[in-house]
């Protein structure tokens, strides 16, 4: 007789929404901390991007972690030296982007 494979596809399903709900969480984290990059270089969207890829691969750690130490610094001010060094180093070299509407730098 057959087994019913119902519940071995419940149980994937569930697998799946598990992991489809962390994603969804860790893309939030990232997008705020992009967010808070782009305000705080200056810079654009696509920049604070690139600048949170960069303060990654160069402190090693991975980007959702480095998202989350920009965003625990935002509320409490506290910043590891690596990634402050890191992100400081980034954003140099990213910008400052032109404000719209502002006079050209002489």
């Amino acid at each position: 007789m057959p087994t019913d494979g119902g519940s071995d596809r419940v149980l994937a399903l569930q697998e799946e929404v598990q992991q489809l709900k962390a994603a969804v969480a860790s893309h939030a984290v990232v997008d705020q901390a992009i967010g808070m990059v782009v305000a705080l270089g200056r810079i654009s969207p696509d920049q604070g991007w690139a600048v949170l890829k960069e303060v990654s691969q160069h402190t090693n750690i991975k980007l959702r972690n480095v998202a989350e130490l920009i965003l625990v610094w935002g509320r409490t001010g506290v910043m590891p030296e690596e990634i402050r060094a890191a992100l400081e180093d980034a954003l140099d070299r990213a910008g400052p982007t032109q404000i719209p509407g502002s006079p050209p730098d002489a």
